[in-house]
C-alpha cells in the first residue's frame, strides 16, 4: 500500500508540475518544451543524488576524524561519487548554482553551460543531453518560473525511491507532451499498458534485448521492472537500441541514465534500415512499436538487402521491412529454445496482399515463425487512430526457451497460433482514451506495474491464456479453485489456437475475428410466448409512468411562470 500510495503522491505532483509548467510554455510549442522541461529534470536529479552522496561522504569523513582542508579536497574527489554510481557534477551545474543566478537575463546560456560541464565530467553522457536552451529564445522569466517550479522536486534521500519516483515523473511527462503533440508524440511514447503486455508476455528473464525503434525507451526500462519484481538480476539481460530521431535518442539515454540503466544505443542516432547499428546481434528478444505504414522508408535503395529472406517489402510500405527486420535479428534455436520477439503492427498487416505483402506473410506463417496475434481495442495510442495489433513471434515452439520450469506440453505447439481477440477488453480513462487493465492499478499511467497482473483483468486475461497455450506450469500462487484450472481451451470470441492448414484455409490472413469465432450468448430459457406479453405489460407501465412524469413537469413550469 505504502508503493500505491507513493505513486499516486507522483502522480498528483506530476501533475500539478505539468500543469504549472504548461501555464508558463508561453511561446514554445509542446513539441520543444518537452526538451526544455526534461533536461531540467534531468539536471535536477543528477544534482540532487550528488548533493545526497556528498552530505554521505561528510558524515563519514566526519566519523573518521577527517575535517578542514582535507575533507574539502575529498568532497570534490570525482572518484568519490563514481564509485558510488553517483554522476559527478560539478560545480557550475549544480542547481543551487543555477537557481541562485535564474534572474539573469542569460540563464539559458548557463544552463547550456552546466549540461556541457556534466557532459564533459560524465563521458557516458557525452552528446546526450539538450544543449539549446539559448537557441530556444524563451524568455529569461519563463525559465526562472520554470526553475523554482522544479526546485520544490526532492530527490534526495534513498536512492532507489528517488530513482523511481524521477521515473514515474518522467513517464507522465512523456505521456502528457504526446497528448499535447499529436502525431508526433507517437515517435517516442507507447502507452505504458502495451509496453507491460509486451514484457508480460516474452518474459525477458535474461538475455539480450533489443528494440530498433526504441524511442524513450520505455520496453528497456519495463523489462527491467519485470526481472526486479520476479527476483532476477537486472545484469543478466543486456540491453541494445536504436534511434533515428536525435532529440528522441537523446530522451531516450535520459531516461535510462536516471534509473541507472546501462544500454548499447549506438554511438549516434542513425535510421535503422539504412544503417543497422547492431548488423550482428542475435537477440533473445525483440520489443518494439514501429511506426506505422511510412512510405518513405528508403525501399527501393534496399532491395537486395539481406534482411528480406521472405521476399522483398513494398517500397511503399515498412510494415514488412520492420517485420523482416526483427526475424532477422532474432537469435537462432538452440539447447535453450531461440529468440522471440514481440511488437506493435497496423491492422492492415494481417491482411494486406498489395505489393508482395500476402506472399511474404504467407512464407513467415509456413516457417512456423508466428506464435500468437493480438487485435487490440482501439483508442489505446495517444496519436493515432489506426486499429493495431500485436505479433509474437519465435524460432522454437518445443518450449524449451519457456521459463519457470519446463514445458506441460511435451510435444510442444509446432505448427500452431495462437489468435487472442481482444477488441472488447479496455477501461476507458478519459472520453478518447482507453487503457487495458493490469491488476496493478494500472488505470494510471504512473502505476508501478510490478508482480503478475490479476487473471481478471485485461492483461491477466491475455497473458495467462497465453502462457497456458504455450505449456508454461501454473504460477505458484495460482488457485484453482478461485482461478479455475490451469488448461489451455479456446474460448469463443476471445482466443483459438490454429493450425498452420487451417490458416492456408483462410488465405493466410491472420485477423483474429476470423478464427476466434462468436462470443458465447448465454441462453434464453422462457418462451416467447410468455416473453412477449411480460415485455408487453412492462412497456405498458414505462408509458404510464412517463405521462405522469409530463404532468408533474408541466405543474412546476406553471409555478415558474407565474413567479
Amino acid at each position: 500500500m505504502a508503493s500505491q500510495d507513493s505513486n499516486n503522491n507522483d502522480l498528483a505532483y506530476a501533475d500539478t508540475l505539468w500543469k504549472s509548467a504548461d501555464a508558463l510554455r508561453g511561446q514554445v510549442d509542446a513539441a520543444e518544451y518537452k526538451h526544455v522541461v526534461l533536461g531540467l529534470l534531468f539536471l535536477k536529479y543528477i544534482s540532487d543524488a550528488f548533493a545526497a552522496r556528498r552530505e554521505g561522504l561528510a558524515a563519514e569523513l566526519e566519523a573518521d576524524g577527517i575535517t578542514g582542508a582535507q575533507m574539502e579536497s575529498l568532497l570534490e574527489s570525482r572518484d568519490e561519487y563514481t564509485a558510488e554510481r553517483v554522476f559527478w557534477v560539478p560545480p557550475e551545474a549544480r542547481w543551487q548554482n543555477l537557481q541562485n543566478q535564474a534572474i539573469r537575463p542569460d540563464i539559458a546560456t548557463l544552463i547550456d553551460d552546466a549540461i556541457l560541464a556534466v557532459e564533459r565530467d560524465n563521458p557516458n553522457l557525452k552528446g546526450k543531453l539538450p544543449r539549446d536552451y539559448a537557441r530556444r529564445s524563451i524568455a529569461p522569466e519563463k525559465l526562472k518560473g520554470l526553475i523554482d517550479l522544479i526546485a520544490d522536486i526532492g530527490f534526495k534521500g534513498d536512492r532507489a525511491k528517488a530513482r523511481d519516483s524521477l521515473g514515474r515523473v518522467y513517464e507522465y511527462f512523456l505521456g502528457k507532451f504526446a497528448q499535447a503533440e499529436g502525431k508526433l508524440g507517437g515517435e517516442f511514447f507507447t502507452p505504458r499498458c502495451i509496453v507491460r503486455l509486451l514484457v508480460e508476455m516474452l518474459e525477458p528473464y535474461e538475455g539480450r534485448v533489443y528494440d530498433p525503434c526504441c524511442g524513450s525507451a520505455g520496453m528497456f526500462v519495463q523489462s527491467e521492472r519485470f526481472v526486479e519484481a520476479h527476483g532476477g538480476q537486472t545484469t543478466d539481460i543486456s540491453i541494445f537500441g536504436q534511434e533515428s530521431n536525435p532529440t528522441t535518442w537523446r530522451l531516450a539515454h535520459m531516461n535510462l541514465a536516471i534509473r541507472g540503466i546501462e544500454a548499447n544505443l549506438g554511438s549516434q542516432p542513425a535510421d535503422t534500415f539504412l544503417r543497422d547499428l547492431h548488423p550482428d546481434l542475435k537477440a533473445d528478444y525483440i520489443l518494439a512499436n514501429p511506426p506505422f505504414n511510412i512510405s518513405d522508408w528508403s525501399g527501393k535503395l534496399l532491395e537486395k538487402d539481406v534482411r528480406w529472406r521472405y521476399g522483398t517489402p513494398p517500397a511503399g510500405n515498412a510494415n514488412y521491412a520492420w517485420i523482416q527486420h526483427f526475424i532477422h535479428h532474432l537469435a537462432p534455436p538452440n539447447g535453450h529454445g531461440g529468440g522471440v520477439a514481440g511488437f506493435v503492427m497496423a491492422n492492415g498487416s494481417l491482411s494486406s496482399g498489395s505489393g508482395g505483402e500476402g506472399e511474404i506473410r504467407q512464407r513467415i506463417v509456413e516457417a512456423d515463425l508466428v506464435d500468437a496475434i493480438v487485435a487490440l481495442p482501439a483508442q489505446l495510442f495517444l496519436t493515432t487512430g489506426i486499429p493495431a495489433c500485436l505479433w509474437f513471434l519465435t524460432r522454437d515452439k518445443t518450449g524449451r526457451n519457456l521459463k519457470h520450469g519446463g514445458p506441460n506440453r511435451k510435444e510442444g505447439r509446432r505448427g500452431e497460433t495462437l489468435f487472442i481477440d481482444a477488441r472488447k477488453l479496455g477501461t476507458l480513462q478519459t472520453r478518447t482514451l482507453r487503457v487495458l487493465t493490469g491488476g496493478d492499478g494500472g488505470e494510471t499511467l504512473l502505476s508501478d506495474g510490478l508482480g503478475d497482473p490479476r487473471p481478471d483483468s485485461d492483461i491477466g486475461r491475455i497473458v495467462y491464456a497465453f502462457g497456458q497455450w504455450r505449456g508454461e506450469p501454473a504460477p505458484a500462487w495460482w488457485d484453482a479453485a478461485e482461478h479455475g484450472d490451469w488448461t489451455y481451451r479456446d474460448i469463443p470470441g476471445f482466443c483459438k489456437a490454429e493450425t498452420i492448414d487451417a490458416i492456408r484455409k483462410h488465405g493466410f490472413v491472420l485477423t483474429p475475428g476470423r478464427y476466434v469465432g462468436a462470443e458465447e450468448q448465454e441462453e434464453d430459457s422462457e418462451p416467447f410466448e410468455e416473453k412477449y406479453p411480460r415485455l408487453l405489460a412492462e412497456l405498458e407501465a414505462c408509458f404510464v409512468e412517463g405521462e405522469r412524469l409530463m404532468g408533474v413537469v408541466r405543474e412546476r413550469l406553471k409555478g415558474v411562470g407565474r413567479g
